[in-house]
C-alpha cells in the first residue's frame, strides 16, 4: 500500500488544486506499480502553518512564497 505524503504552507493551494495533485500523484504511482495499486495508494497533503517550518535557518511564511512565486513567474 503505498503512502505518498505531501506537506506544504497553509493557504498557497486551493481544494481543487489539492484534488489535482492527489489524482496526478496516484496516476504516477500507478504508472510504475500497475492499475492494480490504485485502490490501496494514499495520498497525504498536510498544511503547516504560516512560519512554522523553515529553509536555511528563516522562517518560510505564506506571503513570502506568493511573492517568490510571483517572481518566478515573470
Amino acid at each position: 500500500m503505498p503512502l505518498v505524503q505531501i506537506k506544504g504552507i497553509s493557504g498557497l493551494l486551493s481544494i481543487e488544486q489539492k484534488h489535482e495533485i492527489i489524482k496526478k500523484v496516484t496516476d504516477a504511482i500507478v504508472s510504475v506499480e500497475g492499475e492494480g495499486i490504485r485502490p490501496v495508494t494514499w495520498v497525504l497533503i498536510e498544511d503547516v502553518r504560516s512560519g512554522e517550518w523553515g529553509v536555511g535557518g528563516e522562517p518560510v511564511t505564506t506571503e513570502a512564497i506568493k511573492n517568490l512565486a510571483s517572481q518566478v513567474i515573470k
